[in-house]
């Protein structure tokens, strides 16, 4: 039994001035409320009460002490109350990690949506292409587009992704058309580069069945920022993976080209990743609630 418990055996004993009375309200026996309270003074190194065979009286140490405790336990329950509000109400701070590109272009825009409806929640956003910790970082949610490793996290699929190599017609046009991914050994790759990435190796399943084919692609500039990626496609420094949420507008105006379109890369969904929902604050899960139903269905790249 925790000292907590003890002293709420006490004050309760000093309440009702009575053992055994204590004990039947607490569903103890007198022998387990007499020893609580021995144990007590025994720490204490003082004595708490004055028994007779039928009543109880506090000492005058023991009347300072139940004093102390009454504020205690109102304290603790004036605790309990703020986080029973907190978790059942749609208020207070909601911290989100997202991929940087994907959070300005997708996300940013439709907190405002959110919080508009939801006033009282304060929401946190951290933009990010480096996998954070939940737990360790202390993030209540991240928006994750990747191949997901097994976890104790609960998962949401927020929407389908497609990826693509692509290029700038003006780079296929001075260095030519890879015609085979082999041909890709050939080419500047740019590559999304940082602690865990899998990029440097690019998966590439053909037509007609064929296995697919990794391969360990090189080039003379990397990046930990999906947009730099982006950019020097757009400039003609050559071939990178990207997904369709990212480029898939700039391959419609004629910007930039899918290379390969045979062979595509596994596709990444988008998730919504947040810690086992037992305990989930009412804030929490309507924000991923919010989530599904923005990027459920077709999501907003495809429409």
């Amino acid at each position: 039994m925790s000292d907590f418990e003890d002293i709420q055996i006490f004050v309760r004993v000093a309440e009702l001035g009575n053992l055994s009375a204590a004990g039947r309200e607490l569903r103890h026996s007198a022998a387990v409320v007499s020893n609580r309270i021995a144990r007590l003074e025994e720490r204490l190194g003082v004595r708490l009460l004055n028994r007779t065979t039928r009543r109880v009286n506090l000492t005058t140490e023991g009347d300072v002490y139940y004093r102390h405790c009454l504020r205690i336990l109102s304290e603790m329950q004036e605790a309990e109350n703020a986080i029973a509000n907190q978790k059942n109400t749609t208020r207070g701070p909601v911290t989100l990690t997202c991929p940087v590109a994907f959070g300005n272009k997708y996300v940013a825009p439709i907190i405002p949506k959110f919080v508009e409806k939801n006033p009282d929640v304060q929401i946190r956003l951290h933009l990010s292409d480096r996998l954070l910790d939940l737990l360790q970082d202390k993030v209540d949610l991240a928006i994750r587009i990747a191949e997901l490793k097994e976890s104790s996290l609960i998962v949401r699929k927020l929407a389908a992704n497609k990826r693509m190599l692509v290029a700038s017609p003006d780079y296929l046009a001075k260095h030519g058309t890879p015609q085979t991914p082999a041909d890709l050994m050939n080419h500047n790759c740019l590559l999304l580069r940082f602690p865990g990435s899998r990029q440097y190796q690019w998966t590439l399943s053909g037509p007609n069945e064929e296995p697919p084919v990794t391969l360990a692609v090189s080039g003379s500039m990397d990046s930990d920022n999906g947009e730099v990626l982006t950019r020097w496609c757009l400039d003609g420094h050559g071939i990178s993976l990207k997904s369709n949420w990212e480029v898939g507008e700039l391959v419609r105006d004629g910007k930039l080209r899918v290379v390969l379109p045979d062979y595509q890369p596994p596709s990444h969904a988008v998730y919504t990743l947040y810690p086992e929902n037992r305990y989930l604050p009412t804030r929490v899960r309507a924000f991923v609630d919010f989530l599904v139903s923005e990027f459920g269905g077709t999501p907003p790249w495809e429409r």
